[in-house]
């Protein structure tokens, strides 16, 4: 394969991450730090790649951890239970083979608020509780979407230095 067409495919690959930050249902930091791998595979580690790739990868990471950890300290905050996290969390399993593309958030959030709904036998604390994580969910995507951006600009240098 030429260096040309490499270089598309990865690009395309990690379009294709990037707007998986934001919809729950592509891999998104994932798939541009493969997309990152098969062309150092292809292309080479040499001179700056190494670095570049560590640098792609440490990046990653940080998005990842913020995904999870930026919706656990929000829900946290607001008081949410555990048990209303579990519940949550297989609600939104349930919610993204139920109703495609917009059943994973919307069963994830009304998990949360049946669970805390439950947990309080109060709704105004079971919303503040949902509206908190889901809020905390929009920053981890927004943090995760900066992260992917990184790591594409930081292939983009990678594929200029060589």
């Amino acid at each position: 394969m030429t260096t040309e067409v490499v270089i598309t495919l990865v690009g395309v690959a990690m379009a294709v991450g990037l707007v998986g930050t934001v919809v729950p249902i592509v891999p998104g930091l994932t798939l541009i730090w493969a997309a990152a791998l098969g062309y150092g595979l292809g292309e080479g580690f040499s001179g700056a790649g190494a670095l570049i790739f560590g640098a792609i990868t440490v990046v990653g990471l940080v998005g990842e951890v913020a995904g999870f950890v930026l919706p656990k300290r929000a829900a946290g905050a607001a008081g949410a239970g555990r048990w209303s996290l579990l519940l949550g969390v297989a609600a939104a399993l349930a919610g993204f083979f139920l109703v495609p593309v917009v059943g994973l958030p919307l069963g994830g959030a009304l998990g949360i608020y049946v669970g805390e709904h439950l947990r309080t036998r109060d709704p105004h604390v079971a919303w503040r509780a949902t509206t908190a994580t889901l809020k905390g969910f929009g920053l981890a995507a927004i943090a995760q979407f900066a992260c992917g951006l990184t790591m594409v600009l930081f292939w983009l240098g990678w594929v200029i230095a060589t």
